[in-house]
């Protein structure tokens, strides 16, 4: 009996071991909903960094990261708030990157982070409404605000010779802030908005809506919307009723559903997402398509420094607690510091395990400014043959 007792506390013992050992981190993203094409290969940049961390041997004392996914849905804040919950109380993760939308963004920050004191890192919830919410240091986003995006996009619009525009955006936080910010932007800049109106996703009929916007008349429609949902409806019907042949898309439109559904039929329509010509760019360019991951689609570099940012800020705390960490995540982001690149988390690791300071530029170039905002750069682009064609950057 005592020594079934002895093999019995020794396994214990290994088990409570093995079980500290084990980080796990939440990746709570849209894999339903209106951005389901959009997410598969962010949650797989994510996890590239993760891979990356575990391979080096070097994170917390040897410690091997887990990563747990959750669906967020994108628009049901009740199914995010849920994940949410689950991520922390019965998976127990670390720390979530994400939520990937605004509207899941905030429900989960509000009613689930903040509560629990949970780190979230966005890499593209870029409602400036998050801005506005006093998340006591937890919530941080590797996507610029679409504040700076409607600047940028404004002044796209306007060098391409557009001087008058009508705004379909989907009835969310991401929509209204996006059209928003064109908006208050474009008009700063001399353009007009013919009709800024709202669209619902998942409807079968987007005849009221287009025809509403055909009569306001532009040079161009901009639809402020998503590829696999209501962005994707009024495009089409745009296109079959003949009332616009241009179109300019923000970020959320720019998933593989858009160009496969219409491919040559929206040549010379144009937008932007988020983007660099960085070293660190380039570098994860390589990296993921060496790991089979679409190394174009959006958001993927924001997901990867995302992931990346959270584990370096653990090892700056000694700590995967979130009360420890949160407070280093500026500092790994932001000078002073050797500049550290993707594939360069090994060395990022051992510099500080060994005390020194890193500058992390990563796939996006992110710096932070204000409550854990990214500055912010910009990746032109336009339709040509059927295909995204990068312009310039801004």
């Amino acid at each position: 009996m005592k020594k079934y007792l002895i093999a019995t506390v020794s396994c214990l013992v290994l088990a409570t071991a093995a079980h500290a050992d084990e980080i796990k981190i939440g990746i709570e993203m849209g894999f339903s909903g209106p951005i389901e094409s959009l997410t598969p290969p962010m949650a797989q940049a994510a996890e590239l960094a993760i891979k990356e961390v575990n391979d080096s041997g070097l994170f917390l004392g040897g410690a091997t990261v887990v990563a747990v996914r959750g669906d967020e849905t994108c628009i049901d804040a009740s199914a995010a708030t849920a994940t949410g919950e689950r991520l922390v109380t019965s998976d127990k993760v670390s720390g979530i990157v994400g939520p990937t939308c605004s509207g899941a963004a905030s429900a989960v920050l509000t009613n689930v982070a903040i509560p629990n004191g949970m780190v979230l890192i966005s890499p593209s919830a870029t409602s400036p409404g998050l801005s506005t919410i006093d998340s006591k240091g937890l919530f941080f986003r590797t996507a610029p605000s679409d504040a700076r995006e409607g600047e940028v996009l404004a002044q796209i619009m306007m060098d391409r010779g557009v001087k008058t525009a009508a705004i379909s955006y989907t009835n969310n936080d991401y929509g209204k802030g996006i059209a928003s910010s064109i908006q208050t932007a474009f008009e700063k800049l001399g353009g007009k908005i013919t009709l800024s109106a709202p669209h619902e996703d998942g409807k079968g009929d987007y005849s009221a809506e287009v025809g509403a916007l055909s009569s306001a008349g532009g040079d161009a429609l901009v639809v402020a919307g998503y590829a696999d949902q209501g962005g994707s409806g009024v495009v089409q019907t745009a296109l079959d009723t003949g009332a616009f042949s241009k179109f300019v898309f923000p970020n959320g439109m720019w998933g593989e559903s858009l160009l496969k559904k219409f491919g040559k039929q929206i040549d010379g329509s144009f937008g932007d997402l988020p983007g660099s010509d960085s070293p660190g760019a380039a570098k994860l360019v390589e990296m993921t398509k060496a790991a089979g991951i679409n190394s174009t689609a959006t958001f993927v570099p924001e997901t990867y420094d995302a992931a990346a940012i959270m584990l370096l800020a653990m090892q700056a705390a000694g700590s995967a607690k979130p009360a420890d960490y949160k407070g280093k995540i500026m500092d790994v982001v932001n000078a002073p510091g050797e500049k550290i690149y993707p594939g360069d988390l090994a060395k990022a690791l051992k510099i500080l395990k060994d005390g020194g300071d890193i500058d992390y530029v990563g796939g996006s170039a992110v710096e932070f400014i204000g409550k854990g905002e990214s500055a912010g750069s910009y990746r032109e682009v336009q339709i040509e043959g059927g295909e995204m064609k990068t312009v310039k950057f801004h």
